[in-house]
């Protein structure tokens, strides 16, 4: 589980431009933010520095 749409929505970051700068497709990173697909831990550093903040604020702690 993440918090990646939590985090846009904090930011007031659409996920259409956050697709545009990690280039994926809008469809990827809506599965991202409803928590239907996770990120690779690559990816979840990537969207970490472009959304300025640390990877593990994206992460729910179970």
């Amino acid at each position: 589980m993440n918090r990646i749409k939590d985090v846009l929505k904090e930011k007031g970051i659409s996920q259409a431009w956050l697709a545009k700068k990690l280039n994926k497709s809008y469809n990827t990173v809506n599965e991202y933010a409803r928590n239907l697909r996770q990120p690779s831990i690559e990816d979840l550093y990537r969207i970490a520095k472009v959304l300025g903040v640390n990877a593990k604020d994206l992460l729910i702690e179970e």
